[in-house]
């Protein structure tokens, strides 16, 4: 077990050297140095799922050629300097791509795109929500990123009928407000929940699961959704607060509980900590966390000890999207990542409004409400709520420092 253990280390730590700027560098309980590293001992050999390949009848973005518009926007509201922006800038290269797709291939349609960060924060998203409203160029929204922004700001939006569709905003309640402007471009946490709990049951084996749950909307929603699907799995429950970065008490308590597997339900600020603090205190169960932790600086920032560490997401691996993986590298210098395609098909189902010619906030939102087609990631057609009818969930693991597909989870809870 240590041998399996130190062989990962050595190995990740050559392979990250040069790139890993955060990598773990952690005092033991004997005061010395140490590489954080390691992950579940033992852990079960599961056999990968290939990527989808691209949809023949995909819609992108530069459609035709043949659109006609008038002087339109289109939005971003998300974070882009934020706490976790890695997250917001994934969806947001996305959204560029796309823009620069349809104008490149329209020149009778010219689509401005504008940029609100928000910083994923509740108390400073409607101020930039609010100037985007007043915006009546602005026909259509990509955004917001995270669930506790989206509902702070959804009455403004539903009470100005501007559209919006979250590419990764997850909690289920946003689509029970009763806003006729908020379409979800995934599936909502009481979809990717029951995939965790399966996942858990099913692949890992595991009998005993501590629930840790940050104080977030989304890590709120999503731990309880995964509790009440575990059932008597459950077998505890910890909570932390968002920026906090010592985790001794929670690490303690859960080591007292022995339990085969972790569920950290947050972002990933606070989730690399967390994995290497339990990693360094000899956990060596399986740890899952959710699409909130499902990015690279997850990875860079808990160096080792993510090895191993299994995580979910409503979204779609894009390594069979070779077009669009090139380009968006070409654009962004950096690999596609969590919601990138999502981002991306949200802003050409606005985009294919605009050449359409739509003019007002009006069209454009029963365009939205009546739309269908594929996209690169699914299939769009909202019910009455906004919430998609089909809505595919991934697993990933961490492996040799990269986050790597692992199984389609969507046909375990269909």
């Amino acid at each position: 077990m240590y041998r399996t253990r130190l062989v990962r280390v050595l190995a990740l730590t050559a392979a990250l050297s040069l790139g890993v700027a955060g990598c773990a560098q952690n005092t033991d309980k004997t005061g010395e140095n140490k590489q954080s590293g390691g992950g579940q001992a033992n852990a079960p050999a599961i056999k990968a799922d290939p990527a989808p390949p691209l949809p023949t009848d995909a819609a992108l973005p530069a459609g035709d050629g043949k659109g006609k518009c008038g002087k339109v926007s289109i939005a971003y509201i998300g974070t882009i300097a934020g706490a976790s922006a890695a997250l917001g800038l994934n969806i947001l290269n996305g959204v560029k791509l796309a823009v620069k797709e349809h104008n490149a291939a329209n020149p009778g349609c010219q689509v401005t795109l504008k940029q609100f960060d928000s910083e994923g924060s509740p108390d400073k998203a409607p101020g930039v929500v609010t100037q985007a409203i007043n915006d009546k160029s602005i026909l259509g929204v990509v955004g917001l990123a995270f669930s506790g922004e989206s509902k702070a700001v959804g009455k403004a939006f539903n009470d100005a009928g501007l559209v919006t569709v979250t590419p990764s905003a997850t909690n289920p309640n946003l689509a029970k407000n009763g806003w006729k402007t908020f379409f979800r471009g995934l599936g909502n946490d009481a979809v990717q929940a029951p995939a965790v709990a399966a996942f858990i049951g099913d692949q890992l084996k595991a009998k005993k699961v501590c629930v840790v749950r940050d104080d977030s909307e989304y890590g709120i929603g999503l731990a309880d959704l995964v509790t009440q699907s575990l059932g008597s799995k459950a077998s505890c429950q910890q909570k932390v607060k968002t920026g906090q970065k010592e985790f001794s008490a929670v690490v303690g308590a859960i080591s007292s509980q022995k339990p085969d597997a972790v569920f950290y339900s947050g972002y990933y600020p606070e989730a690399a900590p967390l994995v290497q603090q339990l990693r360094d205190d000899g956990f060596e169960g399986s740890i899952v966390a959710p699409d909130g932790v499902r990015d690279d600086e997850f990875v860079k920032n808990a160096g080792g000890s993510a090895e191993g560490v299994y995580l979910s997401c409503p979204c779609l691996p894009s390594a069979g999207f070779t077009k669009f993986t090139k380009d968006y590298k070409a654009l962004a210098n950096r690999e596609p990542s969590t919601y990138s395609p999502e981002g991306y098909d949200a802003t050409t189902i606005l985009l294919k409004g605009l050449d359409k010619g739509l003019k007002t906030r009006p069209a454009m939102l029963n365009y939205v409400k009546n739309y269908q087609g594929q996209g690169l990631t699914k299939q769009f057609k909202w019910n009455a709520d906004g919430e998609l009818t089909q809505t595919p969930v991934w697993m990933y693991e961490v492996k040799d420092g990269k986050i790597v597909q692992l199984k389609d989870m969507s046909k375990a809870t269909s």
